[in-house]
């Protein structure tokens, strides 16, 4: 059994699609950050950079936090979703670290300006949104010539770039500009386990669709 510990965010979703996809149960332990619960002592042991989401692997006592950290975990644990040839690996841990560097934290200043505080800082805003398009356009390019980030076959880079663009709409992305990337945006949304995976904790949020 594993704990996860998490919130309703990107980086909190990529977890729980994977551990929904992979089949492997879990118990999801709800860190409000809108309430500065990842200050709490007992998660800073687990989560000492006081970020969600983290697990408590209970077969080997294991914990860890970092979701690119955890995605890779869960995929070695189980075998799945970091393709089935050696050389798979690589372009797996490239389109993953793509959206650690990249995607994640672009994208997370685009909320902050775009979402949060617009009208305060003309100048963050076009930086980020431009750098959203960017990114969207790199994504947008790799899509078209394969049908996952990876190759043609779905992995835990999927799994980690989609909640981040599941928040399209706040960083000012119209989908339909990138018709490689609504494809696969809409195939992954289609999969149970990453609709059963986008509401945890369960706070009644759906998945957004592109019009």
């Amino acid at each position: 059994m594993i704990d996860l510990y998490t919130w309703s965010t990107p980086n909190g979703r990529k977890v729980s699609i994977m551990l929904e996809e992979c089949g492997l149960p879990y118990t999801v332990h709800s860190i409000n950050i809108g309430k500065d619960e990842q200050f709490q002592p007992d998660f800073l042991k687990i989560s000492p950079n006081n970020k969600i989401p983290a697990i408590v692997d209970h077969d080997n006592g294991r914990s860890l936090f970092e979701s690119g950290a955890i995605l890779i975990y869960l995929a070695e644990k189980t075998g799945k979703f970091m393709g089935d040839e050696p050389d798979d690996r690589w372009p797996v841990l490239e389109w993953l670290m793509w959206q650690m560097g990249g995607v994640g934290p672009m994208l997370g200043q685009a909320h902050h300006f775009l979402r949060f505080n617009p009208g305060k800082a003309p100048y963050a805003e076009e930086r980020y949104g431009n750098e959203a398009k960017r990114l969207y356009g790199v994504a947008d390019k790799r899509l078209g010539e394969v049908r996952y980030l990876a190759g043609d076959f779905l992995s835990i880079a999927d799994f980690a770039t989609w909640p981040w663009f599941s928040r399209f709409e706040w960083q000012g992305i119209d989908l339909g500009q990138f018709a490689n990337v609504k494809r696969w945006y809409e195939e992954l949304a289609a999969r149970p386990g990453v609709q059963r995976g986008y509401d945890v904790p369960a706070l009644g949020h759906s998945i957004p669709m592109p019009g």
